[in-house]
This record gives C-alpha cells, sequence and structure tokens, in this order.
C-alpha cells in the first residue's frame, strides 16, 4: 500500500499503481482539496487496476483526521469514552453513530477503509496514543469498539482495529523509535480482550503495531510469526486481513534491516499488506526487489475488504440517518467534556 504525493495522480503514480505487487493506495491530508476533487482521485485508483486498488485513510477523529473542510469534525475516541461512564447504554449508542457518520461520509467519496477503530487501553503512559483511545478498562474498550465497528459496517465499510497486540503501555512513539514492553503475554489479557470481542463479532482487519515484546518473541509484534500466526490467527482464531503498520516508520527501521528485509520478514510472519509511505525512494526499492508472489488467500481477504454501495454525498446529506448523527455530534460539541484519571471510573 503506497502513498500520493498530491491531489492529483502524477504520470509516475499511475505507474506504480499498474504494478502488481501494489494493493492499495492511503491518502493523506496533502492528497486532499475539497470533496469533489477527493471523489475524483479517488474514481482514478479505483479505475487503475482490475480488481480495484484499495483506498484507504486514518480518520479516527481527534488528532487523526486526514480530511476536514466538507467533512464533520469527529471528536477523539476517549470523548466517546467519556460519554460512555457518564451513560453506558448512551456511550455504546454515540460509538455507533460516529462509528457511521465517519465511514458513510468516507464512502460517499469512495473511499474503502479507514484504519479504525484504535482499541489500544488509554492508561496514561503513550501520548502517541492518548486520546485516540476509548477507555483505559478492557472491557469498556471492547464493547465501545463493537459499537463503533457495527457503525460502520452499517455504512458499507470494513473496520481495522489497531495497534495489535497493544500500544498504550509503552512511552516510545513507534513513528520515531521502536517501543519495548517487557511484559509477558500472560500479562497482556487486558490488550488482547477488545480484539476477542471484536474477532467474535466478525472483525475484518487488524493492523500490527511496531512494539517489541522481548518476553514473547525477538522480532516486533509487526515482523512477527509468533504474534501474528500464533497469536492472533492460532489462540485468537482470526481469519481477516493483517496489516503492518507503515514500514517506513521508526520503530519498524529500528527494528530490522532494510525496507526489502523488512517486507520479507512482515510477510512471512503472515501480514497480508504492507503500508510503505513517506518515503518514495523505499517504495520503488521494494517493487524492484521484493522477490515475492502474492499469496491467493491474502487476495481472497483483501477483496472483502472494498467498500459496499453508498450513497453519493448530496444523497447521504438529505437522509435522515447523517442528520441524526450530526445532531449527536453536535449534542457532545456543546457540552463540558468530563476529565477522567486514566484507570478509573467516575
Amino acid at each position: 500500500m503506497i502513498d500520493l504525493e498530491g491531489s492529483v495522480l502524477t504520470a509516475g503514480e499511475r505507474e506504480l499503481l499498474r504494478h502488481p505487487l501494489v494493493g492499495g493506495v492511503l491518502l493523506f491530508t496533502r492528497n486532499y482539496v475539497e470533496p469533489g476533487q477527493l471523489a475524483a482521485l479517488v474514481g482514478e485508483i479505483h479505475a487503475a487496476r482490475a480488481p480495484a486498488l484499495i483506498v484507504a485513510v486514518d480518520h479516527e477523529g481527534g488528532r487523526v483526521q486526514r480530511f476536514r473542510s466538507g467533512f464533520s469534525l469527529l471528536p477523539p475516541a476517549r470523548r466517546i469514552g467519556h460519554e460512555f461512564d457518564a451513560d453506558a447504554r448512551a456511550g455504546l449508542a454515540l460509538a455507533r453513530q460516529l462509528g457511521w457518520l465517519m465511514a458513510a461520509e468516507l464512502r460517499a467519496h469512495g473511499v474503502d477503509i479507514s484504519f479504525a477503530p484504535c482499541v489500544d487501553l488509554d492508561l496514561g503512559v503513550s501520548e502517541v496514543i492518548g486520546d485516540r483511545a476509548f477507555h483505559a478498562q478492557p472491557e469498556a474498550v471492547g464493547q465501545l469498539a463493537v459499537a463503533y465497528v457495527h457503525g460502520m459496517r452499517d455504512a458499507g465499510m470494513a473496520a481495522t482495529a489497531k495497534h495489535f497486540p497493544g500500544h498504550g503501555a509503552v512511552v516510545a512513539d513507534s513513528h520515531q523509535t521502536l517501543p519495548v514492553d517487557r511484559r509477558g503475554l500472560a500479562d497482556l489479557t487486558g490488550e488482547l480482550a477488545p480484539y476477542r470481542r471484536l474477532i467474535a463479532n466478525g472483525l475484518p482487519a487488524v493492523m500490527v503495531g511496531h512494539l517489541l515484546f522481548p518476553a514473547v518473541d525477538s522480532a516486533p509484534a509487526s515482523l512477527s510469526a509468533r504474534w501474528i500466526r500464533d497469536v492472533l490467527r492460532g489462540q485468537l482464531q482470526f481469519q481477516g486481513v493483517v496489516f503492518a503498520d507503515d514500514l517506513s516508520m521508526g520503530g519498524a527501521a529500528a527494528a530490522y534491516g532494510d525496507v526489502v528485509a523488512r517486507a520479507r520478514q512482515a510477510l512471512a510472519a503472515g501480514c497480508d499488506m504492507l503500508p510503505v509511505c513517506n518515503n518514495r525512494a523505499s517504495v520503488t526499492e521494494l517493487l524492484d526487489h521484493l522477490d515475492v508472489r502474492v499469496q491467493p488467500a491474502s487476495s481472497l481477504r483483501l477483496v472483502r475488504l472494498h467498500g459496499r454501495a453508498a450513497p453519493g454525498r448530496a444523497e447521504l446529506g438529505a437522509s435522515a440517518e447523517w442528520a441524526a448523527a450530526r445532531a449527536a455530534l453536535a449534542k457532545i460539541e456543546a457540552a463540558p467534556s468530563l476529565t477522567l484519571v486514566a484507570g478509573r471510573n467516575p
């Protein structure tokens, strides 16, 4: 999965999209100008290949929302967790509505998937996660994540839970360096609990983080057959798509050799798709030197991530569902947010 330089496809990018090892495109803020431009760009990407490439974006809400003007400004996941603490039923309803709203607006422009929800625990340790997490308590995260994923599904979008097995208990930012969590597998029951619940509810995809658990394996989770094949697919019985986190991130670069070595290790460990973004030299190197065949099982899993048919922007904006979701969003925007201590309930 590669990135693009700007708001329109260049001739070189059109050529890249036709390479047999390219399976998708991850969009960033630099790729967005306004809604009509986005829909046209996504349409061109989809038209470049048959079957169509997957178009993805990080659009969680809060700090991590790539498209803003012309889209609903979504709150961070922690805000939904605060509503859950005040009223569990209302919080779950809100999670489903906002998951639907996020996905419906993206599907109206043709985007297939958003890498959401974040199901890390908000333990007050990781600044890069922080308010991106729903809650500190695994049970609350699991319930809210399932509701959010159901909302996405209602809108025609497959969800991707991240960052497996859990980024909330480490200080280091995996964008910059490799975080190390020295707990053993038996100590990670809480981190894995939301994944168990989501997998039982048909979770389509998981993103594995660049996180090292030396008591479990000497390789980071994103490059680890122990984590992906044994724990995720074996113990948790996950059957969907496995994404590695971006192989250009510092956590991956610090972990294992050059980008080709990292990609080989990640694929051998069981990843289905490897985002490589913000480093065109790495993309070129991979496409020139990665000597692997696309696995049929991976291809079948990835096909299921294509977005279902959805109303366009005008039809969506005229719908009662969109009006109700926007009203719910406006209600929490107008209300004071609770300030909670990580790991405690009010």
